[in-house]
């Protein structure tokens, strides 16, 4: 077994985050990293890393077992953390296919995998390997407005394909561990915003139009509250949860930054109006309310306060300075932006949009 640790998910929005946050500290440990590169998948996130000896990419689907046996085999890693899922609860009202495939057979794949390659390990092996599952607090299903936060004992109720889907996958993994001994860790974290975010997503969309001169699409009357956690913190609660996290727990990951999605944008508006000003009105002009998506949960919050008692980690960003952050880079980073944007994407928005 080497120091290396194996990404699944690893050009993703937060696993590419990982990958690069990771791979910023000298001494880091090396990285295997796995991606299917499906639409929200890019190798131009990694670019910076291109000639480091530590990263070693390859383009593969975990719902591949012989794929996985090889770079087991190949590359000995100490450690799983898997990323690698379908996440956009919109596509999987539209074709919930994919998403039961990747995230409900390709984490038992994986699971299968890493089973059969730590049941070849010596004991000290055993001992330290790890499989960091990383999962979302929508499998919690839905708060009332006065409800307590998601706890780690929260029952699951998902409400949505997506949120179905990684329920099930949480319930496997769970299950490895009390029936096989995998050593396994589980996190649950509240919605992620930050660089390289996929512009399909609510945060990276409204910069993007606003920018573009589009409407601004908020859906029902705006209300649904989400946490809202800056993705280095996360990237910074995975490490932390993998060195020294309680094997067989789960730990919920949250910024405590409880917002309505219409005050995100009045948010993203104030800001853009403040560094992109228009020349004679403000961004707010641009939203647009469209009709409710199916079964759109009402409210999230997380209580990450576990992880704060055991491992000592609390998020660094405020919801101001981490949207800030976040909203210059998109303005320092067009090109990125417009690269993923294909016509296949631009379609897709105006499909989902178009009410």
């Amino acid at each position: 077994m080497t120091r290396d640790i194996l990404v699944t998910g690893g050009a993703g929005f937060i696993g590419a985050n990982f990958v690069l946050d990771w791979l910023r500290k000298d001494g880091a440990d090396g990285i295997i990293n796995v991606d299917k590169l499906t639409y929200a998948g890019n190798r131009k996130t990694l670019a910076s890393l291109k000639g480091d000896a530590r990263h070693i990419f390859s383009q593969t689907d975990i719902c591949d077992r012989a794929a996985l046996d090889k770079l087991f085999a190949a590359h000995k890693p100490r450690a799983v953390v898997h990323f690698a899922a379908e996440s956009h609860v919109d596509r999987s009202i539209h074709g919930p296919g994919e998403f039961i495939q990747t995230n409900i057979v390709g984490t038992f794949t994986l699971l299968e995998a890493a089973r059969a390659y730590w049941g070849g390990l010596d004991d000290v092996g055993k001992a330290a390997f790890r499989f960091l599952h990383v999962s979302t607090d929508e499998v919690f299903g839905s708060l009332g407005p006065n409800d307590p936060h998601f706890s780690e004992t929260t029952g699951y109720q998902p409400n949505s394909p997506y949120s179905a889907s990684k329920a099930a996958s949480d319930h496997l993994v769970r299950a490895y561990y009390h029936t096989y001994g995998l050593p396994v860790l589980t996190t649950n974290c509240s919605n992620n915003y930050g660089p390289y975010h996929f512009p399909e997503k609510l945060i990276p969309l409204m910069i993007n139009n606003a920018l573009a001169g589009k409407p601004l699409p908020v859906y029902g009357d705006g209300l649904n509250v989400r946490d809202w956690l800056y993705v280095s913190d996360h990237c910074a609660a995975i490490r932390e949860v993998l060195a020294r996290g309680r094997l067989g727990e789960t730990y919920n990951v949250g910024g405590w930054n409880e917002k309505t999605n219409l005050d995100v944008v009045h948010t993203l508006c104030d800001l853009l109006d403040e560094l992109r000003p228009k020349a004679a009105s403000s961004h707010r002009d641009q939203i647009t309310f469209v009709k409710d998506r199916p079964g759109h949960d009402r409210r999230y919050a997380i209580d990450a306060r576990k992880l704060e008692r055991e491992l000592g980690w609390k998020p660094a960003e405020t919801f101001e300075t981490g949207l800030r952050k976040t909203v210059q880079w998109y303005l320092d980073n067009q090109a990125w932006v417009e690269d993923v944007m294909s016509g296949d994407y631009r379609n897709w928005l105006t499909k989902q949009y178009a009410a």
